[in-house]
């Protein structure tokens, strides 16, 4: 039997109501899917059981790789590889359907990169169905002037739509974490603010919210140097807190910051 490595963040689902839930979500037949962090392969199962065209998996765990070779013999095709280093858009030439029960201590890691990556000549997946620890997708799912709000929510927003399925109890896995789950729809929006850089809008919103109980005044000196016509151009309240600001705000100052630095 296979124990769950604390250190990969691995808990295994195992309740099959969940799991039939997550396959409908979306269409399965006939599509190609990537399945990230397959674990014991009980959601794998239920995925073959819904006739795709392929199913690839990424594992990074040798032994359970072991495993998921004798249970599906050639019906997937394993890639034995860390999630952070794996290039998607070489897996396949066509547009991925993604499910992930993503390890909850790089799960905000692997979206990340996920959103950074995707660009609108490029859209390498049609939907993610993600789990996350139920305190990150509530950040991601969240709207500005809420307490959840910050650098996440605005990333994501960035280029994806995002939905939040259910909320799955500790009860639903093994071993049981400590905090409840939760299932999270994206889509790539066909359209989205074009920056040169993902990087202007990671600075702009990490030195806004590095004290975001405070007003927006300091941080906004910082980055344009005390120059107040941006955001006279913009109608922005500098006694407003980052959390005040909405999504288009920030991408604008993040296009504005762009162009200070070129």
């Amino acid at each position: 039997m296979i124990k769950a490595k604390k250190s990969l963040g691995q808990n295994f689902l195992i309740d099959e109501k969940i799991i039939n839930q997550i396959t409908d979500i979306v269409e399965i037949k006939n599509k190609d899917i990537l399945e990230v962090g397959p674990g014991t392969g009980n959601l794998t199962s239920a995925i073959l059981n819904k006739k795709p065209k392929n199913l690839t998996v990424i594992e990074k765990d040798t032994e359970l790789v072991n495993l998921l070779k004798k249970k599906f013999s050639k019906q997937i095709k394993i890639v034995n590889e860390d999630i952070l280093k794996v290039n998607e858009s070489f897996l396949t030439n066509n547009t991925l359907t993604v499910f992930g029960n993503l390890p909850y201590n790089i799960s905000t890691e692997i979206l990340s990169k996920w959103i950074l990556n995707l660009e609108i000549d490029n859209l390498w997946f049609d939907n993610l169905v993600l789990m996350f620890q139920k305190e990150v997708a509530d950040r991601i799912v969240s709207n500005y002037n809420s307490k959840n709000y910050g650098r996440l929510t605005i990333l994501t927003k960035w280029k994806l739509n995002v939905k939040k399925i259910i909320n799955i109890k500790p009860s639903s896995f093994s071993p049981k974490p400590k905090i409840e789950s939760s299932l999270l729809l994206f889509e790539p929006k066909k359209k989205f603010f074009r920056l040169n850089s993902s990087k202007s809008l990671e600075k702009i919103t990490r030195t806004f919210f590095m004290h975001r109980r405070k007003m927006i005044k300091k941080p906004y000196n910082q980055l344009f140097n005390g120059d107040n016509r941006i955001s006279l151009k913009y109608n922005i309240d500098l006694n407003l807190r980052p959390q005040n600001l909405d999504f288009d705000t920030y991408f604008k100052l993040a296009d504005e910051y762009e162009k200070l630095s070129s």
